[in-house]
């Protein structure tokens, strides 16, 4: 059993990324297919945009001074590809990497330990009108790019993700085409994509080790496709498990979505086993990209730890033959302003689940509830049940941790209010309230509520010890 609280190494704080908080085109930035995206009419909710969204790229200082009020230790930064190469590959912009460089000094000087996302969706769009992610020199791209950054940042920055959840911007932005690009592929292209996805994951790993100074702790962020079994059977626990990562078509967790690369195995096995799972191969047949020599040694470059980003899950129960059965929700189930229902052992058992299949030490790198708070008559901003939220799945985390789980970090998602993609700014997850018209910024009280949490290292989450 390990110690009743989360240690005085772990990693407490939230997480942004740079198109969804920085604001504009300034500075040199060069064109993402996210400001493409927006432009198109019935894009993004209510013809919203991320132009001014939080202005971070001017207000960072004040951002940095909130968040230490809140208690953060860690913060997890994006990097806007195209803010430090704005045509994705060759020139560098010294005004855009001159910002990154003051904002981890800030952090820094704020006792925040910065730990950067190098790919958080905002794809160059000058590589995407050469190919984008069809295009097998995409891993070199990112690789240049991410070489470029981490020589500029790894005398302060140790921790790096190489990328935030490609089963979002692979099936989302070119499957279904609710993302940007907006591209609706067939299955054939969208592996491809996939594939070349994961190679440049595995590049960027390889340029993270080449060109940092000094030892690096380096993972990625995939989105975490969690099953939590209905009771502590023996039964429902193996039909769980087998529902987060069997590929075939008869998973239930499959059955409403038709993004078919949601899944956890199909990403995760290349990066930690070498290997795409069997049952993805059968699932997907001829349209299983060619793999060319040396492609699964890229992939599979060693990594440090697993990013989970987590939110909500599946109930899982066992059929009359073993079978994973999704167990229907009641009707007025809790869920977010999004409609996701709101389920804290998902924290338990995605991490035991990912931890058993990959034996790599977990980091929650994102978990956190969107929902519709608004400034009160006295100023605050009351969000009851984003403190209840995180209560919650914090205590089903520790009790993870309590049992031997090797956890080392928690981010909520997200740092501020922001622009949330194709939802626009209908709907806020942050721990700090951002006004969109005066750009104000105010500490919720579920920011004093995690601030509480973290100053006692989470012991009151840990289930009492036996007597």
């Amino acid at each position: 059993m390990s110690s009743p609280d989360f240690g005085s190494d772990f990693a407490w704080g939230a997480a942004s990324s740079p198109y969804q908080i920085e604001g504009g085109g300034t500075g040199g930035r060069g064109e993402s297919v996210w400001d493409e995206f927006c432009r198109q009419p019935g894009r993004v909710f209510g013809g919203h945009n991320a132009a001014t969204t939080c202005e971070h790229l001017s207000r960072y200082k004040e951002d940095v001074a909130i968040y230490r009020e809140a208690g953060w230790n860690a913060y997890r930064l994006g990097i806007s590809w195209p803010r430090v190469m704005p045509g994705g590959t060759g020139a560098v912009n010294a005004e855009g990497l001159d910002f990154y460089d003051r904002l981890v000094d800030e952090l820094l000087a704020a006792g925040i330990r910065p730990w950067v996302t190098l790919f958080h969706w905002d794809y160059p769009l000058a590589l995407y009108q050469r190919g984008g992610w069809l295009n097998r020199d995409s891993a070199s791209w990112m690789a240049d790019y991410a070489a470029v950054v981490v020589s500029r940042l790894s005398d302060r920055v140790r921790h790096w993700f190489t990328m935030n959840e490609p089963q979002c911007f692979i099936g989302l932005g070119h499957f279904r085409g609710v993302h940007a690009p907006g591209d609706k592929l067939g299955l054939r292209q969208v592996l491809r994509a996939a594939h070349n996805t994961l190679r440049a994951h595995g590049e960027t790993v390889r340029a993270i080790r080449a060109n940092s100074d000094g030892p690096g702790i380096v993972g990625w962020a995939p989105s975490g496709v969690v099953a939590m079994p209905a009771s502590d059977s023996a039964e429902d626990i193996a039909a769980a498990e087998t529902a987060c990562f069997d590929m075939s078509a008869g998973n239930p967790l499959g059955r409403n979505e038709p993004n078919p690369l949601w899944v956890n195995s199909w990403w995760s096995d290349p990066v930690y086993l070498g290997r795409y799972p069997e049952d993805g191969w059968l699932r997907f047949g001829d349209a299983v990209p060619e793999i060319e020599q040396g492609d699964m040694e890229t992939i599979s470059q060693p990594v440090d730890f697993y990013g989970a980003i987590i939110y909500t899950g599946s109930i899982v129960r066992a059929g009359a033959d073993g079978a994973p059965e999704v167990v229907p929700l009641t009707p007025g189930f809790p869920a977010s302003s999004l409609g996701w229902p709101i389920l804290p052992e998902s924290l338990y058992w995605g991490p035991e689940f990912l931890f058993r299949r990959y034996k790599s030490p977990i980091v929650i790198g994102e978990n956190g509830l969107a929902w519709n708070d608004w400034v009160a008559l006295d100023g605050s901003i009351p969000d009851a049940m984003r403190s209840d939220f995180l209560r919650r799945y914090l205590s089903a985390l520790a009790r993870w941790k309590s049992g031997g789980g090797d956890v080392r970090g928690y981010f909520h998602w997200a740092a501020m209010d922001n622009f949330e993609w194709h939802e626009g700014y209908k709907d806020r997850f942050g721990l700090v309230h951002v006004d969109f018209v005066t750009g104000q910024r105010t500490l919720k009280s579920s920011a004093l509520v995690f601030r509480d949490i973290i100053r006692e290292g989470g012991r009151s989450l840990f289930p009492a010890p036996p007597r």
